[in-house]
């Protein structure tokens, strides 16, 4: 068995961080992947071996093993590699503490497609075009737990009936802030990601919390690209405030068109709307507008409701006229009273 130097592969020190490494994968795995290199074996096997790298350098506890070993097969060069080197107290003992679980056929075909993708067959082994023996025999098909299969299967190899399946690529998310109006009317953002930009459109009706998914525009993985989720954050807005679907606003109404009714204009996020009010409408009084709130984000032919609140404005100035008026109108209720 040939012993393989990962961070000669990737091209990164042995101190290397694990952001160099995932950015050294990324960059090998985009220039070699099968799909842009139709028919080159060599291409595809620079592909094979960064995945394998990866999956054996971006796992911390895979690291630490590989670390080790990689110290003890360097010191055994030192001293001139005589003998064969004792690859025992590295290799996985099958069936120790392994879990498998059975890929369905639907898993199956979600990730290789009906023949397989990106050369790699459902067999592990060099000879099965999977991981190499270097690799299956220090870090095995099995003996993954549960939350280790979860993350292979984002990130690389899959964990399957006891055998290495090359997974899609890992999932990226980006926070993203948007305004009030582009959250009810949709939007979309520019995205530089990773080797182009795209336009990302974000639906009618997001609200903070929204995971937005743009699908296949994740990172690159042995089954093809993962997804790219957009994090919404929609921001306070000054006027409107926001509850689920529904949408309140503070209306202002002068004293006089609030005590003898009128017509007030509300400003809602589709546009003014004329808001008939009866009189004697008191401060704080809530009018409904029924369907003007945010679109629902399921449905966006349905909205929510927009809540128009009374808020009296009392005049800044008063001729001496009106002001007699007034004065003549109070005294005249407090006889009555």
């Amino acid at each position: 068995m040939d012993f393989k130097d990962y961070y000669a592969i990737l091209g990164v020190a042995e101190n290397a961080d694990a952001k160099a490494i995932k950015k050294a994968y990324q960059q090998l795995a985009k220039k070699y992947h099968p799909d842009k290199n139709p028919g080159d074996q060599k291409a595809e096997q620079t592909f094979k071996d960064a995945a394998e790298a990866y999956q054996a350098l971006g796992d911390p506890e895979n690291r630490k093993k590989y670390d080790e070993l990689r110290q003890n097969y360097q010191q055994w060069q030192a001293r001139g590699g005589r003998e064969n080197f004792d690859w025992s107290r590295w290799q996985r003992q099958p069936g120790n503490g392994s879990q498998t679980r059975t890929m369905t056929p639907e898993e199956f075909a979600a990730i290789f497609g009906e023949s397989g993708m990106g050369g790699f067959s459902a067999h592990g082994g060099a000879g099965g075009g999977g991981f190499s023996d270097f690799f299956s025999s220090i870090f095995g098909f099995e003996g993954m737990d549960d939350s280790r299969q979860r993350g292979n299967r984002r990130g690389g190899a899959y964990a399957a009936s006891g055998r290495a399946y090359a997974g899609k690529g890992e999932d990226i998310e980006l926070k993203v802030r948007i305004t009030l109006e582009e959250a009810f009317m949709g939007t979309t953002r520019l995205i530089d990601n990773q080797d182009k930009r795209i336009e990302a459109r974000i639906p009618p009706g997001v609200r903070t919390g929204s995971k937005v998914r743009v699908a296949g525009q994740g990172e690159v993985g042995g089954g093809g690209r993962g997804d790219l989720y957009l994090m919404i954050t929609v921001e306070p807005h000054q006027r409107y405030q926001r509850e689920g679907d529904d949408i309140t606003t503070s209306v202002p109404v002068d004293f006089f068109t609030a005590v003898l009714g009128g017509e007030v204009l509300v400003q809602t996020l589709s546009g003014g709307l004329k808001l008939k009010l009866p009189p004697l409408s008191q401060n704080g009084v809530k009018f409904r507008l029924a369907g003007k709130g945010m679109p629902k984000l399921k449905n966006p032919k349905q909205s929510g409701d927009h809540y128009a609140v009374v808020d009296i404005v009392l005049p800044e100035h008063l001729s001496a006229e009106e002001i007699k008026v007034l004065r003549e109108l109070a005294e005249h209720r407090h006889a009555d009273g």
